[in-house]
């Protein structure tokens, strides 16, 4: 790698406000806000609208479409008719 065109790459604490899960990971995101984390050291601390904890798909809460109910309901709406199929 090229010295000095990469940017930072350190331990950063993800929270995500809804699901109350907080990890330790590496980014090269940047905070001014930072945390005191369990280890006792103090990281950067990067707050996110979603993530594993709050998402309807890993919480099994998410909503299946009826996606061929939609396909019928548009066949009678617009589909083609016997009689103009011919």
């Amino acid at each position: 790698m090229k010295p000095g065109i990469h940017p930072e790459y350190r331990p950063v604490v993800f929270r995500d406000k809804v699901g109350e899960l907080t990890f330790l990971t590496r980014s090269t995101a940047t905070s001014a806000r930072t945390i005191e984390w369990e280890d006792g050291n103090t990281y950067p601390l990067i707050d996110v609208e979603i993530s594993s904890a709050s998402h309807p798909f890993y919480t099994g809460n998410a909503r299946v479409m009826d996606t061929a109910g939609r396909v019928e309901r548009f066949q009678r709406r617009y589909g083609l008719t016997a009689a103009r199929a011919e």
